[in-house]
């Protein structure tokens, strides 16, 4: 996938869901359910519920993104 067809928006972690996924709460008020990026898998961030992340939304369904940064 190109980055540029990507939208990303900041949110906040609102539940932890099984299988590693997480419904998020973005700036605009909608709810979306993310994964976490493998960059981040890899370095063993840990996301709580309460974090503010910041997600990148899939260009296919816009419920789903993955969680690339915490901040």
């Amino acid at each position: 996938m190109d980055s540029d067809r990507e939208r990303s928006s900041g949110g906040a972690v609102t539940e932890q869901l099984p299988s590693a996924l997480y419904r998020v709460r973005l700036e605009q008020g909608s709810f979306v359910t993310a994964h976490i990026a493998d960059r981040m898998d890899r370095n063993f961030v840990r996301i709580l519920v309460g974090d503010r992340v910041r997600v990148e939304l899939s260009p296919v369904d816009v419920t789903r993104g993955r969680i690339v940064e915490r901040l």
